[in-house]
């Protein structure tokens, strides 16, 4: 009690309390971390089959399977897909002031682009058979360009969100050594929370609005129609996001960046294969039903 010593900010008391060692440092590093190393396998795994995708689908972009529904939005779809997948390797590591004001606009964004292509996608469905009625109105809105003007458009304004958000309160590293005994947490303090669930809320209205629409839109009579398919990777994306926000705010340090992870992966992943697996299996083990021949018979049965 005579000599008593306070370890400094960087520094914790033994359990005897004789000595003061240094805390451990807590991020998920590169190097000597199992959960980063989970998540880097599956990213690149991930990537690359989101890269043979987009392979297969340049490969026979002009088969009837890969035209239905816009081969160009798909095309936009997958290259989104894939960069959400890259954006993972930014949370990853060591924590620097550049990376974390990266970090949340290169996945609000790149989700953005993704949720604004299914949201066309599904769109153009409703469109397309609605002019299918003689004399309809809506023969005029078919075509490329209001596809793309609804992914330019919804992306456009989640950009303008995330520039707001870097000018007025950017994400800065932040070392917290208090909310943990005997750690120092490295992380991204992301500036303005608000303008984190900003970026969060915009992504769920785009989900929200694609997942209702495509949910009237499932039982319209398409040969190809992929709007039940955008209906189930719709509901997985909100269900993933709905549980990531308290599983995000209950948790701390590097598990608080795993949990964002996790749920970037999953619902990239519920894109990935709820839209896209449906058509390689018609494209490659069922190729006589991709065909302008089956659809032809199809229509006049």
């Amino acid at each position: 009690m005579e000599n008593c010593l306070k370890c400094q900010d960087n520094e914790w008391p033994n359990q005897e309390k004789t000595i003061c060692n240094e805390k451990q440092v807590e991020f998920l590093s590169f190097v000597g971390d199992p959960l980063t190393l989970v998540f880097i396998i599956i990213s690149v795994m991930l990537y690359i089959i989101a890269e043979v995708i987009l392979g297969i689908f340049i490969s026979f972009r002009d088969t009837p399977v890969v035209k239905s529904n816009n081969q160009t939005l798909s095309f936009i779809l997958l290259v989104s897909i894939k960069l959400s997948f890259l954006s993972v390797f930014l949370f990853l590591g060591r924590p620097v002031d550049i990376t974390c004001k990266l970090r949340q606009a290169s996945f609000g964004i790149s989700f953005s682009v993704s949720v604004s292509c299914v949201l066309a996608k599904t769109i153009m469905v409703c469109i397309a058979f609605k002019a299918t009625k003689p004399g309809s109105p809506w023969r005029k809105w078919i075509g490329i360009k209001l596809a793309n003007c609804i992914v330019f458009i919804c992306s456009l304004i989640q950009s303008l969100i995330n520039v707001i958000w870097l000018v007025l309160s950017p994400p800065y590293v932040e070392i917290n050594a208090h909310s943990e005994p005997g750690k120092i947490i490295i992380q991204c303090n992301e500036g303005s929370v608000i303008a984190f669930y900003i970026v969060l809320s915009y992504m769920g209205l785009l989900a929200s609005v694609s997942f209702i629409v495509a949910f009237l839109a499932r039982t319209l009579p398409d040969s190809f129609n992929e709007a039940k398919y955008i209906t189930f990777s719709m509901l997985l994306f909100c269900s993933v996001w709905i549980t990531m926000i308290p599983a995000y705010l209950s948790t701390k340090g590097k598990y608080m960046v795993a949990v964002e992870i996790f749920a970037i992966i999953s619902s990239s992943c519920g894109l990935l294969f709820c839209i896209f697996l449906p058509k390689c299996y018609i494209i490659l083990l069922k190729p006589e039903i991709n065909t302008k021949e089956f659809l032809l018979r199809k229509c006049n049965t």
